[in-house]
């Protein structure tokens, strides 16, 4: 099975608390009356279809397990505690309990060294998920059946540059496809981020947090904006969406500055194929989709030779 290994999907997965606490799973201790229904459709979705595709693993890219130095990767095989969001403790107490695909964790560290860059096992088994990985994970495949490896956002977008930043995800994303390929691994990936970014500073008093009538984009600028960016990912249009995702970063404050898009793009070889917007919505401002990339009947879609790779 070596060396066959394959991207089978890719997907703009937003990780918002929210999402999980309007559906009430079992693992999440506050409960909710529901709310942001349009985007937990959307991941219905991709649900039956990840489960129809079979993977081996589901692979995270997470903005909110920042790391100064290096890129991080899970490579415990089993890691389980409760997650606490920082910012919505009242939304999301979750009892997370996930397989790690370490072998492929090793392989990834391999290829990014390969590729120059400072990577980092994450070898500490009381190590406690972010909420980015839990959420996409869970909204992905509710039932963590599949196992999973989570990687680290480096704050080089941040520290130094976009520009750096971008470079840094690109080689990221070429060391974790041939990891992927030599592995054997049938993969999914996801980019746990949401687009524009502008937020509420506090929620609505005395209105429930799942009251839908206060949820709005933060600005029609904005709005225009995620707009502009999921026209070029339903088109395809590779080369266009590239050239203005700093200019959108910069306008909007968007959160794939923090690197799982184009982490994702370069790992899948910047696919012109229409990427599949699921679904759309507000969650305290942001700008939130669900987008696939289906790879599985891609065929020589991929810009292995792309200026961008």
């Amino acid at each position: 099975m070596a060396g066959k290994g394959k991207i089978v999907s890719g997907y703009i997965a937003p990780h918002p608390p929210h999402l999980v606490y309007g559906e009430n799973p079992p693992q999440n201790i506050p409960r909710s009356s529901g709310g942001w229904e349009v985007l937990r459709w959307a991941y219905d979705n991709c649900r039956e279809k990840i489960k129809a595709q079979k993977p081996d693993v589901i692979l995270i890219h997470t903005p909110h397990w920042m790391t100064l130095v290096g890129h991080h990767i899970t490579r415990v095989p089993r890691l389980k505690g409760l997650s606490v969001d920082p910012i919505f403790p009242h939304l999301f107490r979750y009892n997370f309990d996930t397989a790690i695909d370490v072998d492929l964790a090793d392989a990834i560290y391999d290829e990014a060294s390969a590729e120059g860059l400072t990577a980092k096992k994450m070898t500490n088994p009381n190590f406690r998920l972010d909420y980015g990985t839990i959420v996409t994970a869970h909204m992905l495949n509710p039932d963590w059946d599949i196992p999973i490896v989570s990687l680290s956002a480096n704050n080089s977008p941040y520290y130094f540059s976009l520009g750096v930043g971008i470079e840094e995800m690109f080689k990221l994303g070429r060391a974790t496809r041939r990891a992927i390929e030599k592995s054997g691994r049938r993969a999914v990936l996801a980019a746990s981020n949401t687009l524009s970014h502008f937020h509420f500073d506090r929620e609505p008093d005395p209105a429930l947090p799942e009251d839908m009538s206060k949820e709005h984009v933060f600005s029609h600028t904005n709005y225009l904006w995620d707009m502009r960016v999921l026209q070029l990912m339903r088109e395809g249009n590779m080369d266009e969406l590239l050239k203005v995702l700093p200019e959108f970063i910069d306008a909007t404050s968007a959160e794939v500055k923090s690197g799982g898009l184009f982490w994702m793009l370069a790992a899948m070889g910047f696919p012109t194929i229409p990427a599949k917007v699921h679904g759309y919505w507000s969650v305290i401002a942001t700008g939130n989709a669900v987008v696939e990339w289906d790879l599985s009947d891609a065929g020589n879609t991929h810009q292995e030779a792309h200026a961008h790779a």
